[in-house]
């Protein structure tokens, strides 16, 4: 599943190429995505001119002059700036079309994404309006983590990966941050101290960072190529390298599973 930095590079592989562009038309190949594509899109959309793409958590943020376009790629989603003598390829079930040839192509052969469309505040939308801050956001703290994880007994690693507490620490990225941090994944959350918190949060950040950045130099753009980011080949302490050596003291790195997701750790760095 594309996790934030991701759609992050997504959304920074797109923009340039449809930015500012009027929309000519959409065509809707298949409406069956996870909830169906809102009817009269192209009604809606043709003619307007697409102000900015921004992104909240996982979700991109087509804004136009009246309303917001949200999109999520779901499980198996991407997006491509093709053209119009592109080939069309199976579940490509939606284009968007702007006045300087560039189409913006939805390829989801899961149909888990959605498109939705909204005329009022975009980030008062019921996708939208409960989830926590942005990691890289200053809102996202140690302060925040701390508050809201007294008494709680759930795992520190689901606690983050907890889109209200805090969007996009997906499964890889828990991972490395609980590992950067020295904080076993068992943990209770209420368990963290402040000065821990500290840590973790500096770790979650630095990873966000250093996939985004990694992302921007990997991928150069959204034209010629299948629109897929993918999982950033970044170097992984922990994630994937069960029964291998821990980065830090030479350890086997050890695996479970937790709330159905692969976790992995180093008994002796994290506790």
């Amino acid at each position: 599943m594309p996790e934030l930095p991701e759609v992050e590079t997504t959304r920074r592989g797109i923009a340039p190429h449809i930015e500012h562009h009027n929309v000519s038309s959409v065509t809707v190949r298949n409406r069956k995505l996870r909830w169906p594509v809102p009817k009269g899109l192209n009604k809606t959309l043709a003619g307007h001119s697409l102000q900015g793409v921004d992104r909240r958590g996982k979700y991109l943020l087509l804004n136009f002059a009246h309303g917001t376009l949200i999109m999520h790629l779901g499980m198996s989603g991407s997006l491509q700036i093709v053209t119009a003598d592109t080939p069309l390829r199976k579940h490509d079930h939606v284009d968007i079309a702007f006045d300087n040839g560039n189409i913006l192509r939805l390829h989801d052969p899961r149909r888990f994404g959605s498109i939705h469309w909204t005329t009022n505040d975009v980030l008062e939308h019921d996708l939208l309006c409960k989830l926590g801050p942005e990691p890289l956001d200053k809102t996202f703290n140690a302060d925040l983590l701390w508050q809201q994880s007294r008494k709680r007994k759930v795992a520190i690693k689901q606690f983050i990966m907890d889109s209200h507490i805090v969007v996009g620490v997906g499964n890889i990225y828990a991972s490395e941050s609980l590992f950067k941090a020295g904080i076993h994944p068992r943990r209770a959350a209420g368990k963290v101290s402040h000065e821990r918190y500290e840590a973790l949060v500096n770790a979650i950040k630095n990873v966000i960072r250093a996939a985004i950045k990694q992302g921007g130099t990997t991928l150069r753009d959204f034209t010629g190529s299948d629109g897929k980011p993918g999982y950033f080949k970044q170097q992984l302490n922990v994630y994937g390298r069960k029964g291998e050596p821990c980065t830090r003291c030479g350890k086997p790195v050890t695996h479970c599973v937790m709330g159905q997701r692969a976790t992995y750790y180093c008994t002796q760095c994290q506790t």
